[in-house]
């Protein structure tokens, strides 16, 4: 990545009109991120004690827990520092480093979700060949696949986006540094960026939309063939919160990305539901709604609850 810039930091100027909001906003954010943390490692820990568990649905699941807890990571300890009334400054290097882990993580996190849809089609739509399809090599051969389109994403809209000078104002309008509030405050024309920015997330985001739609179109004619009732409930039950937390997912994405002009209040409270809400919300959808991931939930709780008494 080539430096021309004569900046050393940019000014994060935070979520737009919420002046004087700040110890508010602290103190919710600050309960959100530590009950994101805590929910998703309580779901990996779920995953890991249950060897019920070990099968390839749940090793998704965890590794997607993983993410959740990675993901906020990436921009709210900043946002916190900063609304405590630290500085809101964030160094050139820095901002590069929070832009390309937002879209590594982001980018692989989408890419996990069409694999938990495929890993879904399999179970339901080929049940005996299961683990057969889904063995080992083959779920570390796709979530290698979902880090490395993760990587090369990330990789190439930082180098167009910071390959910019950058020698003028260093006011980010945004609590975070991303493609829509950086570039322009380039020097110089940054039509290709923004056009490769929009280009690369839109057509990764509809690609992998379009892959979680043919997998659930199949699993949806295969849940109608199942003469049982509690047949189909079983299925819907194992599909529906992968689909409620895609829906999280995706709908920011699209806001964000696919508005004509940006608006940095819209892009600010869209990019909060995406980046903090959502992996909060995960942790919540595949806790309530999936029987055997609460069943192990439980018993995490109770051996914490009487280690905690002895």
């Amino acid at each position: 990545m080539r430096n021309h810039t004569e900046l050393n930091e940019f000014i994060l100027l935070g979520i737009p009109q919420t002046q004087g909001l700040e110890t508010v906003l602290l103190g919710i954010f600050s309960f959100i991120y530590l009950f994101t943390l805590l929910g998703n490692l309580f779901i990996l820990l779920a995953i890991v004690s249950s060897s019920t568990l070990h099968i390839p649905m749940y090793f998704f699941l965890g590794l997607l827990s993983i993410l959740d807890m990675l993901f906020p990571s990436v921009t709210c300890p900043k946002m916190l520092f900063y609304l405590s009334g630290q500085s809101q400054a964030i160094s050139y290097k820095g901002c590069a480093v929070q832009l390309f882990f937002y879209h590594f993580l982001g980018s692989t996190e989408g890419c996990l979700y069409s694999v938990m849809a495929y890993d879904h089609f399999v179970a339901i739509c080929h049940p005996l060949r299961y683990m057969l399809i889904m063995r080992p090599g083959v779920c570390v051969g796709l979530v290698m696949a979902a880090w490395l389109v993760g990587c090369l994403q990330a990789t190439i809209l930082t180098s167009f986006t910071f390959q910019l000078p950058y020698c003028g104002p260093n006011r980010v309008d945004h609590f975070f540094c991303d493609i829509p509030a950086v570039l322009p405050l380039a020097c110089a024309d940054s039509f290709l960026a923004q056009r490769v920015g929009s280009t690369n997330v839109g057509f990764l985001a509809l690609t992998l939309w379009l892959s979680v739609c043919v997998s659930y179109a199949h699993i949806g004619i295969a849940i109608l063939r199942i003469r049982s009732a509690e047949g189909r409930q079983k299925a819907f039950s194992t599909c529906s919160a992968h689909l409620t937390a895609i829906l999280c997912a995706y709908g920011p994405v699209i806001i964000i990305y696919l508005q004509p002009t940006p608006n940095p209040f819209l892009s600010a409270t869209v990019q909060i539901l995406n980046n903090i809400v959502s992996p909060m919300l995960n942790s919540l959808i595949y806790s309530l709604r999936n029987k055997e991931v609460k069943s192990s939930l439980k018993r995490v709780f109770y051996n914490v609850v009487f280690t905690a008494l002895d």
